[in-house]
């Protein structure tokens, strides 16, 4: 039984509506999934008002951008990204949390259009809001209005040339403190997870079990141990630590349908087997919490 734990919908920088996205679930018989959008919970809202098709396993999602703790060599720099699991989507606390980092968002963008109308590309802020469609505006989005431009080929060439870290349009963004993050999940009666953990910038294994102790002792619960861009190796590797740190093991295949056209809902790239026992864990650990 084929599960994804970590999909992204148009509330943020998907290509498909939860709706779709329960219907394309439901489609591939998926046993269970959660929709986790960036800095917001609009996504788990809007599925569970849609109603979820009863072949389904939901889990309510989000996935927060945090900055890194102190005690680490990358202190205050870059994001964590921080999935959370089986949260209250009416908790005060993380719906003010969120609109913060949404409010942050839409600050940024103004600023990224003016550096690239600085260094020649015809784009306005309408452009990308129309591509939208009604959800959050994010670099994905001015990425797209490159692409359709043809300032560029591919997405990921908008962010190596324009976008990304140290490119002439990047700004930077407000982010919460990671122990604040988990604290605010776990106020909400969800699991904090470690997203990705490959795409951090923690390069040696000195480097991230540092970083895993640090967040375990904050409250983290899991990481994301199935992830497309984690080799066997790293899967192995990622196990290891969960289990020494008396972690959760959570998986997914980061979708965003479009966007990302080698990503496969519950496939990843193909090969992505995410067992069925993780979501049948992480449920437990959340009721257990609740009670």
């Amino acid at each position: 039984m084929k599960i994804d734990l970590h999909i992204h919908s148009t509330a943020s920088d998907g290509t498909l509506t939860p709706l779709e996205i329960l219907r394309l679930a439901e489609k591939l018989n998926l046993a269970a999934i959660s929709i986790t959008d960036h800095d917001t919970i609009e996504g788990s809202r809007e599925a569970l008002l849609a109603g979820i098709p009863s072949s389904i396993k939901f889990l309510t999602g989000v996935e927060i951008s945090a900055s890194p703790p102190e005690r680490t060599f990358l202190s205050g720099e870059g994001s964590l990204h921080i999935l959370g699991y089986a949260i209250r989507l009416d908790d005060c606390v993380l719906n003010r949390a969120l609109k913060q980092l949404q409010e942050s968002r839409k600050t940024r963008n103004p600023r990224i259009i003016d550096r690239l109308q600085r260094v020649g590309i015809d784009i306005r802020l309408e452009e990308v809001q129309t591509e939208v469609g009604g959800g959050q505006v994010g670099r994905p989005h001015i990425a797209q209005v490159l692409l359709k431009k043809k300032i560029v080929e591919t997405i990921q060439e908008a962010f190596d040339r324009y976008l990304a870290k140290g490119k002439p349009a990047y700004v930077d963004k407000y982010r919460i403190e990671c122990f604040r993050a988990i604290e605010i999940i776990r106020g909400a009666g969800g699991i904090a997870v470690l997203a990705h953990p490959i795409l951090t910038m923690y390069t040696d294994k000195e480097e991230i079990e540092n970083l895993i102790f640090i967040l375990k002792a904050m409250g983290l619960g899991g990481i994301e141990v199935y992830y497309p861009d984690h080799s066997p190796e790293d899967v192995a590797y990622y196990t290891e630590l969960a289990k020494r740190f008396g972690l959760l093991m959570t998986g997914g295949t980061d979708f965003h349908g479009a966007l990302s056209p080698d990503i496969q809902m519950g496939e990843g790239k193909g090969d992505l087997n995410i067992p069925y026992d993780l979501y049948e864990a992480l449920i437990e650990k959340a009721v257990e919490r609740n009670r």
